[in-house]
């Protein structure tokens, strides 16, 4: 599944220092530039027109890359500053304090080969890399760093470190003006949810809210052949085995698919939290776990009651691998493994997540407000494959953001339930569980069925400036 219909957009830095031999900067800007094209990206960088061999390395150098930053800066998704040689390091940073963009940065330096040693062919971007992080360091300018201190832009390497490093990119720019639709009020019962408007505001992030009664008094006025249910009612059909499902409940689901939908094109809405328990099924007779699901496959994440911070997770999982999310419950231990335990909801997963899945009713609420009110979950086990999880919260005792991340499998272990779930398996998961409960965070938590813990960690702690725990990663922090 593509992550953006258009390219990304990456500038680049080339750094020179002119006593060092400054054929390697033309060579290594080739060399650069004919990787990340290769990637299908697009780069702006300076020609050798503009400067010597298209390097910065004087004054003049900074302010030029920073105007053609700056004519492009609503483009840019980040920056990479590579070193062929030592590279001027200041230079380095006044190109992108005048440009800032305030986009990650990798620095990448390339490596000395031993045979070439002589000071004709002599690298040192071994240690340029050091002047240069310095620098920006006094500068205040967040950077990543690759995975090995020096490496080819043509290496095995430094093709992983793109991938992860454009991730980063995705979801740092994912989360800059972000609005996010509360659709309902929370439910009574779940304290766990609550969450600050004025911190995310503040990250932000903005929340637009629709009452609950809005959507109820739409859907009444909707027709039964209004296009966009009808529209909304054949995407439905299409998208799950719906064959035990009355007709009735099938064209309520579709008229509340239509009015989100058209809810949050207006306000400009790219996310959302709905209220479930249990208002819309005595209100609707449905419930919206199937319109959810929908959204959330088509990587407009949807969380169910109204956890916003639940949905932020969800939505940096999905920015940084381009495939759909989905919020689950930290639910129950798996027999006597201490590293499993059976993640869970009722649900609304995405189709993405399922080995097979149809429609049918939710069996928790149906005791309450009957089986006929609650058509619309989908049903299944999850598919096993490595998974990512993350947690988001709003912290209102320090007025902070704070989360953790970490990365596991779903396993194909048996596992006889009723709505969305899987077993998952997570290196020292009692560590985990321990942390999560001392720390006070929710029993909810965002799952994508991908590798890319690394990326939002790096992302939130950074570039948006977080509170994280990487699970599993020495350096962490807790």
């Amino acid at each position: 599944m593509a992550v953006d219909p258009r390219k990304m957009v990456l500038g680049v830095i080339v750094g020179n220092r002119g006593f060092f031999p400054d054929h390697l900067a033309k060579s290594g800007r080739e060399e650069i530039l004919r990787v990340l094209h290769a990637a299908n990206l697009e780069v702006l960088s300076l020609t050798p027109e503009e400067s010597k061999y298209g390097a910065v390395e004087t004054r003049e150098d900074s302010r030029r890359c920073a105007e053609l930053f700056n004519r492009h800066r609503d483009r840019i998704d980040g920056i990479i500053v590579t070193l062929p040689n030592f590279g001027e390091e200041r230079a380095i940073a006044d190109a992108l304090r005048l440009a800032d963009l305030r986009v990650p940065v990798l620095i990448q330096a390339t490596p000395d080969e031993p045979a070439r040693m002589t000071i004709a062919a002599r690298r040192d971007s071994f240690c340029g890399k050091m002047s240069a992080c310095n620098n920006l360091r006094q500068y205040g300018i967040p950077y990543s760093l690759t995975s090995l201190h020096t490496e080819s832009p043509g290496s095995p390497e430094f093709a992983c470190d793109l991938a992860w490093f454009l991730a980063v990119c995705r979801v740092v720019k994912g989360f800059r003006n972000l609005r996010v639709g509360a659709i309902g009020a929370r439910p009574t019962a779940f304290n766990t949810v609550r969450y600050s408007e004025k911190i995310l505001e503040a990250q932000g992030i903005s929340i637009e809210t629709l009452d609950l009664s809005e959507v109820l008094g739409r859907i009444d006025r909707m027709k039964d052949n209004d296009d966009h249910a009808q529209a909304k009612l054949a995407a439905i059909h299409q998208y799950v085995d719906a064959g035990s499902v009355p007709p009735a409940a099938l064209l309520k689901m579709a008229k509340l698919g239509a009015v989100i939908d058209r809810w949050m094109s207006s306000a400009e809405v790219a996310i959302s939290a709905v209220q479930c328990w249990t208002s819309i099924e005595e209100n609707l007779g449905v419930v919206p776990c199937t319109v959810m699901s929908m959204m959330s496959d088509e990587l407009l994440s949807s969380a169910c009651e109204v956890d916003i911070c639940g949905v932020l997770g969800m939505h940096a999982l999905r920015l940084a691998s381009g495939s759909p999310s989905a919020l689950l419950d930290w639910n129950n231990n798996y027999g006597s493994d201490p590293n499993k335990a059976v993640c869970f909801h009722c649900s609304n997963l995405p189709k993405h997540f399922f080995r097979s899945v149809k429609m049918d009713f939710q069996e928790i609420i149906a005791g309450t407000v009957g089986k006929e009110n609650t058509f619309g979950t989908c049903v299944g086990l999850i598919k096993p494959e490595k998974m990512s999880f993350a947690r988001f919260s709003t912290d209102d005792t320090s007025g902070k953001m704070r989360g953790y991340v970490g990365q596991g499998r779903f396993t194909d272990d048996v596992l006889n339930t009723f709505g969305g779930a899987g077993v998952v398996e997570i290196p020292r998961m009692q560590k985990l569980l321990r942390f999560i409960c001392e720390r006070g965070f929710e029993h909810h938590v965002a799952a994508n069925l991908s590798t890319v813990a690394g990326a939002v960690y790096e992302a939130t702690t950074r570039y948006l400036g977080w509170e994280m725990y990487y699970h599993g990663c020495d350096n962490g922090g807790a």
